[in-house]
């Protein structure tokens, strides 16, 4: 395919810093932490980890140590903070040192990986305690944080962060967001001399009382609002647009792509669209998504692994025009209600196959 029909991915760097600030004041007190795991969601951690910098983060987050360690090369001099969500194994010990990251521990099995690894140091291991308060997912029971706390369990460790995740953050008068709460208080009060960290994306948009010493936005960052749903605080970071390859005229009752599926109930012009799900755009959102094309929102009726196929209705296109799959027109969380997803999906399944193009410095600072 000519490089002048081939889908372009853009990734605002100011509307990322604008994110960051926004995070930032509505978390007023409370350090602003990014997670930049998973190749900073598909937009790649190095840009997005370099702005967030220059905009003031100093803590960053990823989920593996491979992550961690070329998140520290892509940082090159600069003196992140970066934790690995991953924990620790035994083996994993001297990489975590040499790149000069904080394992997140999350098991009792791992803190005693780190602690035997710790003793052949010749200072503490810094390291941070992650404890389930109800996600029941990762991080030590409430009583195995007790008795850690209370035996000198952690001999050899520096405890700099204590943390959690709520599992219901996205629904802020959900009773578990305050039952998480309550269970978290108490931990963190066996760890006084530690910083504190309860709240993800949504999680920051819920009050002063979830805030703590440290918030860990995510996906707000990227755009996706707190509930799941669009947020005019928030801006589209990434904007996935192709060309439009060719316009067709259907007829009522005509089937579109595989299969029977899919049928015009009216006569209508259609454009396709030169990306599919290899592109990053979920086959399932089909029916009821939409793209920007020619000056207005309209339907997708399929979604092919290299086409997307775009009802125009009466809307003025030509090939070579480009069509908005994703961004400031095509939500986020819109997209990812309509494939029965959430935004993490769209982005991280975002494919290398478009060009990338960075708009705004990696280094400029925001008024």
């Amino acid at each position: 395919m000519a490089p002048s029909s081939r889908a372009r991915l853009s990734i605002d760097l100011d509307a990322l810093a604008h994110n960051y600030h926004a995070i930032a004041a509505e978390a007023a007190g409370a350090e602003t932490a990014p997670v930049v795991k998973a190749d900073g969601y598909g937009l790649s951690a190095g840009p997005i980890a370099r702005r967030l910098w220059a905009e003031g983060a100093r803590t960053f987050f990823v989920a593996r140590l491979a992550e961690g360690e070329a998140l520290r090369r892509e940082l090159d001099h600069r003196a992140a903070r970066i934790l690995v969500l991953d924990g620790f194994t035994a083996e994993c010990g001297p990489r975590l040192c040499a790149s000069g990251l904080m394992p997140v521990l999350n098991s009792v099995e791992q803190v005693a990986a780190a602690i035997a690894f710790a003793a052949g140091l010749d200072a503490p291991l810094p390291c941070a305690l992650q404890a389930d308060t109800g996600m029941n997912r990762q991080g030590l029971a409430p009583g195995q944080a007790q008795a850690l706390a209370g035996s000198g369990g952690l001999a050899g460790l520096t405890v700099d962060l204590v943390m959690s995740h709520l599992g219901s953050g996205a629904i802020p008068d959900h009773p578990r967001n305050r039952q998480q709460l309550a269970a978290f208080r108490e931990i963190r009060a066996l760890f006084p001399a530690a910083q504190a960290s309860l709240a993800a994306s949504a999680g920051a948009f819920l009050g002063p009382d979830y805030r703590f010493d440290l918030v860990r936005p995510g996906i707000s960052l990227y755009g996706g609002g707190p509930t799941e749903r669009p947020d005019p605080r928030l801006r589209a970071v990434a904007r996935l647009e192709a060309p439009i390859l060719d316009i067709r005229q259907l007829s009522a009752g005509d089937y579109v792509g595989y299969g029977t599926t899919i049928q015009t109930d009216h006569a209508t012009r259609v454009a396709l669209v030169g990306a599919g799900y290899a592109d990053g755009v979920i086959r399932a959102s089909r029916r009821s998504g939409q793209a920007w094309a020619a000056g207005a929102l309209r339907r997708l009726y399929i979604v092919d692994m290299d086409l997307t196929v775009v009802d125009l209705g009466d809307g003025e296109a030509a090939p070579g025009d480009m069509v908005e799959l994703l961004g400031p027109h095509a939500l986020l969380d819109d997209l990812a209600h309509a494939a029965g997803s959430i935004a993490h999906e769209c982005l991280v399944r975002l494919s290398s196959r478009a060009q990338r193009i960075y708009l705004g410095s990696e280094t400029t600072q925001t008024a």
